[in-house]
């Protein structure tokens, strides 16, 4: 695991249980849960551009390329989905949905580093 997989669990985490006690409280999507899926979204675009200078640089992906690029073009629409989604429908139920971006991305973080080493 690497810096960037540590940085978007804590932004993923924090993100998912603001979302998430934002739901349960029976809120609408507001600019607190709208904004901590941006930060995820900024996470993801660190790791990309980390990415793609560690592969200009030289590294090696260890597994399959298309994969890992596969999984970051995904797991960086999630966020873009989801805040599209809490912005049309404005529901407690919005909340769940954008808390689980968070989780999403933490889960597809890992499977990253699993192909990148």
């Amino acid at each position: 695991m690497d810096a960037y997989f540590y940085i978007i669990l804590v932004v993923g985490l924090v993100s998912s249980v603001i979302c998430l006690i934002a739901g349960i409280l029976k809120k609408a999507p507001n600019d607190t849960t709208i904004l901590s899926v941006a930060a995820v979204e900024l996470s993801l675009l660190v790791y990309l551009v980390g990415s793609i200078v560690r592969v200009a640089g030289g590294e090696q992906i260890a597994g399959e390329p298309w994969e890992f690029w596969g999984y970051l073009l995904t797991a960086l629409l999630l966020p873009v989905g989801a805040v599209y989604w809490g912005i049309l429908e404005r529901t407690r139920w919005s909340n769940f949905v954008l808390a689980a971006v968070g989780v999403t991305a933490m889960v597809m973080a890992a499977r990253m580093n699993q192909i990148w080493y």
